[in-house]
C-alpha cells in the first residue's frame, strides 16, 4: 500500500515523497482512513519501534557537526587551502549522497527545469556557509564558532518573515535577544580587549549562520515543491563541485597525500564522511520519525557543546566562566525558540 492508496490531498502525498516516505507505516494505514472520516483517534506503537533510538541521531549529528574543526584546522595546518579543502569535502560527499539517493528511490535523480535556481542558490549558501565557518574554526575559539552558527535560526526567522510571510511572535523576538546575549558574553568582548578578538573569526561566524539560514528557506521552498532533501544536496553538491574545480589546487592534494598516503587519504574521507555527509544523513533521517523542533533543539545543543570539548581536548582551548555562560544562554534560546507549542490530547 502507498499513500496513494489513502486518499490522501495530492499536496500531503507530494510532502511525504519529498520526505522519503513512500509506503505508511502500519499505524498510519489503520488510523488515516479513521481520520478522513472524521472520527477521534488515539494511537500508540509498541515499545522497540525505534522512536526513543531516532532521538539519538540528531544528537549525534551535533556532535559530529561540532568535530569539523578538528579536520579543519588539520588540513589547513598542513597547506591546504580553504577552497581546495572545500573540494575535497564536497567532491567525497557527493559520492556518498549519489549512494544515499541510489538506495532511496533512483527517481530521484529526475527532476524538474524549475527545481535547477534552488539547487544553485542551495550552492552558493552552502559554499558561503563552508568559507566562513572554516575562517571562525581557524580564528576563535572551536565552541564560539558553533555558538556563532547556531545562531542561524534567527535569521531563518527574519528571513521567513519576509520571504515566507511567517509571524514574528514575542516568543521569537525574546529568544533572539537572549541569543544575542548569549553571544556576546561566549564570544569574550566583556572580559577582552577589542584587539585580542579575531573580528574576521566572528565575522565569519556570523556570515556562516546566515548563509545557513539561507539554505534553510531555500530548501524549505523547493522541498514544498516536491523536491527530496537527498536530492537538493545531491545536485547542489555536483555543483559546487563545478564551480571549485578551476579554483582548487591539486599540487596540495597530491603533496599531502603523498606525505603518508593510507592515513592521509582516510584523514581525507573521515573529514568529508564524519564533519558532513554522515551527520546530514542522520538529520535527514530523525526527521522521519521525530519532530524539525525536537531534532532542531537537540542539534542545536550538542553541537557547541561538542565543540567546546573537542577544543578543550585537542587545543586547550579553556572557556572562562562568562563564556561558558554565554554558551548556555545561547543553547537555551535555541531550545526556547525550537520548541514546538504544545498540542492537545485528543481521546476517543
Amino acid at each position: 500500500m502507498s499513500f496513494f492508496d489513502l486518499d490522501l490531498p495530492e499536496e500531503i502525498v507530494a510532502c511525504a515523497l519529498a520526505q522519503g516516505w513512500h509506503q505508511p507505516t502500519a499505524v498510519q494505514t489503520l488510523v488515516i482512513p479513521k481520520a478522513l472520516e472524521g472520527h477521534d483517534i488515539l494511537g500508540g506503537a509498541p515499545t522497540g519501534t525505534g522512536k526513543s533510538a531516532a532521538f539519538l541521531l540528531p544528537a549525534l549529528a551535533g556532535i559530529m557537526f561540532g568535530s569539523s574543526g578538528i579536520f579543519v584546522r588539520t588540513l589547513t595546518e598542513n597547506g591546504i587551502d580553504p577552497t581546495t579543502l572545500l573540494f575535497l569535502r564536497f567532491s567525497i560527499a557527493a559520492v556518498v549522497m549519489f549512494v544515499c539517493v541510489l538506495l532511496t528511490d533512483k527517481s530521484l535523480f529526475k527532476i524538474k527545469k524549475e527545481y535547477l535556481p534552488y539547487f544553485i542558490i542551495a550552492a552558493i549558501s552552502i559554499v558561503g556557509l563552508n568559507l566562513c565557518y572554516n575562517e571562525a574554526m581557524n580564528s576563535i575559539h572551536l565552541s564560539l564558532a558553533a555558538v556563532l552558527l547556531g545562531t542561524s535560526p534567527i535569521f531563518v526567522i527574519i528571513g521567513a518573515y519576509f520571504t515566507l510571510g511567517e509571524k514574528i511572535t514575542v516568543k521569537k523576538v525574546g529568544s533572539m535577544f537572549l541569543a544575542i546575549v548569549g553571544c556576546i558574553w561566549a564570544s569574550g568582548f566583556l572580559e577582552s580587549s577589542i584587539g585580542s578578538i579575531s573580528l574576521i573569526g566572528v565575522l565569519g561566524g556570523v556570515g556562516a549562520a546566515v548563509f545557513c539560514a539561507v539554505y534553510t528557506l531555500d530548501s524549505t521552498k523547493v522541498i514544498n515543491k516536491g523536491c527530496h532533501t537527498y536530492c537538493i544536496l545531491f545536485y547542489s553538491l555536483i555543483l559546487i563541485v563545478i564551480l571549485l574545480l578551476p579554483f582548487t589546487n591539486f599540487g596540495q592534494i597530491n603533496h599531502y597525500v603523498n606525505v603518508n598516503p593510507l592515513s592521509n587519504v582516510l584523514f581525507l574521507i573521515l573529514h568529508s564522511f564524519i564533519s558532513f555527509a554522515l551527520p546530514y544523513i542522520c538529520l535527514t533521517t530523525a526527521l522521519n520519525y521525530v519532530e524539525s523542533g525536537v531534532a532542531s533543539i537537540l542539534l542545536s545543543g550538542c553541537e557547541p557543546i561538542a565543540a567546546l570539548i573537542f577544543g578543550i581536548i585537542c587545543y586547550f582551548e579553556i572557556p572562562t566562566v562568562l563564556m561558558l555562560c554565554g554558551l548556555v544562554i545561547v543553547i537555551v534560546a535555541l531550545v526556547i525558540l525550537c520548541k514546538p507549542p504544545k498540542k492537545e490530547d485528543v481521546k476517543v
